[in-house]
């Protein structure tokens, strides 16, 4: 066998077997559009955002694609936040970084969404302007990549935030999205 193609057997593998650490090698884009303003404390909320409704329900749409996922009322934010919520008999990769129970993001009523991201892509996305960490991210073991990534306001950014939510199941989860 040829050595390049030994190569891509290996990294085809290691993708299969390491679903974490391929998702965060992805770049992102820098977001064109200004960082919203937040709070500082819990609630950690958005400031004077408003919700894009059609790229919300896109959003939410291929959320409840994931396997094993259904969308409910959040268990740990905000009345009228959307939460993310896993199979309570699901195995998870990481368990100590998802927030309550078993739900590993959920999206508030604005479109913001908090979300647990491998620290080292938290880190990425925030310094792309596409999220800010949680004030507790550094205060409780397994939070350093709890992050609110900011209300999409394109489809663009859309596209973007979605692909953030399907780094964080697959963080949380280990599994990978077909």
């Amino acid at each position: 066998m040829n050595s390049f193609l030994k190569t891509l057997m290996i990294t085809a593998v290691a993708a299969l077997m390491c679903p974490v650490a391929f998702a965060q090698e992805h770049s992102l884009p820098e977001r064109k559009s200004p960082r919203p303003e937040t709070t500082t404390g819990v609630p950690h909320i958005q400031i004077g955002v408003e919700i894009d409704a059609d790229l919300a329900d896109l959003l939410l749409e291929r959320v409840a694609q994931f396997p094993r996922v259904k969308l409910g009322p959040t268990r740990v934010s905000l009345p009228g936040a959307i939460g993310f919520q896993l199979d309570r008999d699901m195995a998870l990769s990481q368990p100590g970084s998802v927030v309550g129970g078993f739900e590993f993001a959920h999206m508030h009523p604005d479109g913001s969404l908090h979300a647990s991201l491998a620290p080292s892509l938290a880190q990425k996305a925030i310094e792309a302007g596409w999220a800010v960490a949680h004030p507790w991210a550094n205060q409780r073991p397994g939070w350093g990549g709890f992050v609110m990534i900011y209300t999409p306001t394109t489809p663009e950014e859309l596209s973007v935030v979605i692909n953030l939510v399907e780094s964080s199941y697959i963080f949380i989860t280990g599994n990978t999205l077909g």
